[in-house]
């Protein structure tokens, strides 16, 4: 995928290290000197200039991203940029928010991802891009657990099993616990117990360690 990143500051260089190995990214930093730390010591092209500017936009590619994120320091430029990013057509608008009374504002900009916690941010924003169907909806004990949902596809492997199958089997974490059900058909949140069976199409909210999450993800969508 092609994703444009706005900001290269402390924020924006986390994300780019990520998403550098599986992805192209190019950055957009008014800064010379950290767009030139960045393409040195993290792969990814750099651009300087300004990230509101359309003709900086275009000059990095925005008419073709398939993500466009927006870190930048302020959520004056933030907002800005989302809305540029709109304007073109990006599907996948992501934004860093400091101020919450900007939320509603960033939603009519465009914004189709909002994140406030920097921490929070950068894994939300990762595993989102990654893993698309599967969405991190909370953060427990400062980033030592997470809760994520997971939807599942038709074809399953694990549709048809209990959760007390489900716990036993030697490929699914055992530090990740299914911690609810939402059935979309019937409209209606279930709390699983261990004779509970997984149906098609459920989401599946899952709290545990963000690795061992995302192992089980894998699993669930197998």
């Amino acid at each position: 995928m092609f994703i444009l990143i706005a900001g290269g500051g402390i924020v924006g260089r986390n994300i780019i290290k990520q998403l550098t190995k599986n992805h192209d990214v190019v950055v957009i930093d008014k800064d010379r000197a950290i767009c030139e730390k960045i393409a040195a010591k993290l792969g990814a092209v750099a651009i300087q200039g300004d990230a509101t500017n359309i003709n900086t936009l275009k000059d990095a590619g925005i008419e073709r991203c398939d993500y466009a994120l927006g870190v930048m320091r302020y959520d004056a430029e933030n907002m800005l940029f989302s809305l540029l990013a709109k304007n073109f057509g990006v599907k996948n608008i992501f934004v860093r928010m400091r101020d919450p009374e900007y939320r509603d504002a960033y939603e009519i900009a465009g914004a189709t991802n909002i994140a406030h916690s920097v921490q929070m941010m950068v894994t939300k924003f990762v595993l989102d891009i990654e893993n698309p169907e599967i969405r991190r909806v909370a953060s427990l004990g400062g980033g030592k657990a997470e809760v994520s949902i997971v939807t599942l596809p038709d074809k399953a492997d694990c549709v048809g099993m209990s959760i007390s199958e489900i716990a036993k089997h030697p490929k699914f974490p055992d530090d990740v616990v299914i911690a609810g059900i939402f059935d979309v058909a019937g409209d209606a949140f279930v709390v699983p117990r261990g004779n509970t069976v997984i149906e098609h199409s459920q989401q599946i909210f899952l709290v545990g360690a963000r690795e061992s999450v995302r192992s089980a993800y894998h699993f669930l969508r197998k």
